[in-house]
């Protein structure tokens, strides 16, 4: 079944972990045999698995934390965390230019691309839709539009620590000072709002600010596993009054209770424990509309911190079984594997054509 996926660092591997992404995962990992780093040898995401997997359309990031105080880690200063994301942005435009890639700015594409993959796929490129994970390569709030133009379509404001727009996991607070003016500049352009990652007090006070699109590209369920990370029903209700979606994410300390980083095994956790995520999210709507996936797979991990059951991420694929056992219809797994996120980003796209 033809899947979206809200939440991929392809660039980050590539231009930051030096992956070649046009190999099979295989190789990958036979090339990082030798290094003992996390999540080396382990990978699950590549070029050819992606399509092998049927992930026609993914949500594409680049990202560059700033270093503060005691806070995060990251580049020195903000101007060259915005010129590391131009790299990575340059990552997907090669790609793009090689015609792998289908870089996703209007509403018509997407269409055009899911009529190209329902004939069968074949050379069809994959599609992707830019996306920047934590603000910090933003320079100033009114850089925004020049970001608009070179493809961006979606943003979260903050990342691990603290952004120079709003507080973000780990730690607690609002927007900073510049975030409400980085949020309308954002809602004069037509970007959404990713509000995945955001500390509780930063993401009430954007959800006031804001009156755009939002979502939640990459999150879980805070009534299945406690930790600040996740959203509480609350939030993900707030989400839900907005027509949001919430992208379920395969890191295993999101899915299993009390997960321990390098300690805990893979075999405790399988692809159920995301299964009952999505599930989560649905009884809250009274409906599948707002439930859909956002792997977040190389993460900055791989095997070693996903389900047992997930080798790559065409395992994806897996979840249909698994939600059909909690009485899922076919047209209810549909809707969450690809037709929530392709009705989201279409009228997004349509509104940022209109915006700009």
């Amino acid at each position: 079944m033809l899947l979206v996926d809200a939440h991929l660092d392809l660039a980050m591997n590539a231009v930051d972990w030096d992956r070649n992404l046009d190999l099979q995962v295989a190789e990958i990992r036979q090339a990082e045999g030798d290094m003992t780093q996390p999540g080396r040898g382990n990978g699950t995401t590549s070029l050819p698995e992606m399509r092998r997997g049927e992930v026609f359309l993914s949500v594409v990031t680049v990202i560059s934390r700033t270093a503060r105080p005691g806070l995060s880690t990251g580049a020195a200063s903000q101007e060259i965390s915005c010129a590391r994301a131009r790299g990575q942005l340059a990552y997907y435009r090669v790609l793009e230019s090689q015609g792998k890639v289908r870089i996703i700015t209007q509403a018509q594409q997407i269409d055009d691309l899911l009529g190209a993959w329902q004939r069968g796929g074949g050379n069809a490129p994959l599609g992707f839709i830019l996306s920047m994970e934590g603000a910090d390569p933003i320079v100033w709030p009114e850089q925004v539009h020049e970001w608009y133009e070179l493809g961006l379509r979606q943003i979260s404001l903050s990342h691990y620590g603290v952004s120079a727009y709003a507080h973000g996991t780990g730690t607690e607070g609002g927007l900073t000072d510049l975030g409400p003016a980085l949020l309308r500049e954002m809602e004069s352009a037509g970007i959404a709002l990713d509000l995945t990652h955001l500390a509780d007090g930063a993401f009430w006070e954007a959800l006031d600010h804001f009156n755009g699109p939002v979502l939640a590209s990459h999150n879980n369920c805070r009534a299945l596993v406690p930790n600040q990370r996740q959203f509480t029903d609350e939030q993900i209700t707030a989400l839900i009054e907005r027509d949001g979606i919430v992208g379920a994410a395969l890191d295993a300390w999101m899915l299993y209770p009390g997960w321990v980083r390098g300690e805990t095994s893979p075999q405790v956790l399988s692809l159920t424990s995301v299964a009952d995520h999505i599930d989560h999210v649905c009884q809250l709507a009274g409906s599948c509309r707002h439930a859909a996936i956002g792997s977040d797979l190389d993460g900055g991990y791989g095997t070693e911190q996903t389900p047992h059951d997930l080798d790559t991420i065409a395992d994806l694929q897996k979840l249909s079984g698994l939600l059909a056992n909690k009485g899922y219809s076919e047209n209810d797994i549909a809707s969450i594997f690809h037709g929530n996120w392709l009705r989201f980003f279409t009228n997004v796209l349509d509104e940022k054509t209109t915006a700009a």
